[in-house]
């Protein structure tokens, strides 16, 4: 039988703890320090017609700074629009009425997040209350094949009364002729 010396133990041991906190970390970064269990939050409607790759627990956003996640997508039968609700910290309860809201996407490929632009309105959203001003996803993909096989502007013809009037300027090959 082979013996196993307290060195290889010991790092065997190591090994295994580092492993283990290592997806303790994962754990906590994949759920956003929540578990389940969140904070205090209220909801907000808002729908789009289309909203693209956009998922629930995906971030709301004011300037960047990550206010809320998405809480439901569905689709509304009577309207045939999607109803996005979007729960937002308490600490933000001061929205204004008039504040748009935008789907947007992190870079070319990135994440689809709900972005929000808040108005000058001084009544504030209530909880439940149905964000008026939407803008839906952009469809990059659509947008380049719509491009891509449109052809392009076609050239305009000039117009008739461009060269007209009781002196016509030449053109180089007319005044070379005999």
């Amino acid at each position: 039988m082979i013996s196993r010396g307290p060195r290889l133990e010991f790092a065997v041991g190591a090994f295994l703890l580092l492993a283990m906190g290592s997806m303790l970390v994962l754990a906590i970064a994949s759920t956003n320090g929540k578990f389940g269990f969140g904070g205090h939050t209220y909801p907000l409607i808002a729908r789009f017609t289309n909203v693209g790759p956009l998922r629930p627990m995906a971030p709301v956003k004011i300037g960047g700074v990550t206010i809320g996640r998405v809480g439901d997508i569905t689709l509304d039968p009577k309207k045939l629009d999607s109803v996005v609700t979007l729960d937002i910290d308490s600490r933000y309860d001061n929205l204004s009425a008039d504040t748009s809201a935008a789907i947007l996407t992190n870079g070319l490929l990135g994440e689809s997040y709900v972005g929000l632009q808040p108005g000058g309105d001084l009544d504030a959203l209530k909880p439940g209350e149905e964000i008026a001003f939407t803008t839906p996803a952009v469809d990059i993909v659509q947008m380049v094949g719509k491009y891509m096989f449109s052809g392009g502007a076609k050239p305009t013809a000039p117009s008739a009364g461009a060269n007209s009037g009781a002196n016509p300027t030449p053109s180089p090959i007319e005044s070379n002729t005999p």
